[in-house]
This record gives C-alpha cells, structure tokens and sequence, in this order.
C-alpha cells in the first residue's frame, strides 16, 4: 500500500550503491558512491517503512561525468535493483555557475523524474 512510503531526507542509502555494484560490476556507479561527492546534489528518495522497499532519484551520468542526467531506481525488499526511469536531457555540471539555461534544465529534469518515481509509489494520478 502506497500509504506505508515516506520521504527519507538522510544522506543516500548505501544499498543503492551496493546492488547497483553487484547487478552491473564494481565502479559501475560512481554516481551513488556516498565519498564521491564533496558538495550536494539534487537527490529525493523514499522508503516504504513496512517492507524496507526504497525509491531514489539521483543524478547520473557514462563516461563524462560533467554530462548529467537523473534516474529513477527502486530497490526491492528481496534484493536486486530497478532502474525505472533514465533522465531525458543531459545537463553539463560545470556550466551550473555560468549558464542559468543548464540550471533551469537540471530543476526541470529533477522535477520530471521526481514526478516519474511519485508516480510509481503511489499509482497515476487521477
């Protein structure tokens, strides 16, 4: 029952970092490893308190790391990991500090696979 997820504001879960190794290989995610990053980043998740499920959101990116996207991975209770949703557009990190455009992509792109991982916890809204 969708009732049973709540946000989680805390630093990411490791576990996402975890399966994600163990599913794709090790450095496979760079993007969920917690000592990578030295400043913020955008981020939402939840966990569903009655079966320790989890939703992440999270910025990603191949092989230049200043090209960004975010995605959209679940975690179930039994293990393994889901990735529900790619981003749609690329934002460069390095051009946040002088071009507002890629600002305005990265918030709208957060905003999109936000409303994309909403929608699997808790069903289309009606």
């Amino acid at each position: 029952m969708s009732s049973s997820w709540r946000r989680y504001d805390a630093e990411l879960i490791p576990l996402f970092f975890e399966r994600f190794e163990e599913r794709w290989g090790e450095g496979s995610a760079p993007f969920l490893d917690p000592l990578r990053h030295n400043h913020p980043v955008p981020r939402a998740q939840w966990i569903n308190v009655d079966t320790g499920a989890a939703v992440a959101v999270v910025p990603i990116w191949a092989d230049d790391e200043t090209h960004r996207t975010f995605g959209v991975f679940y975690l179930p209770p039994a293990g393994d990991i889901w990735t529900l949703g790619p981003g749609r557009a690329t934002y460069i990190e390095d051009a946040l500090d002088r071009d507002p455009s890629q600002v305005s992509l990265r918030n709208d792109e957060f905003k999109k696979a936000v409303a994309h991982a909403k929608e699997f916890i808790h069903g289309p809204e009606e």
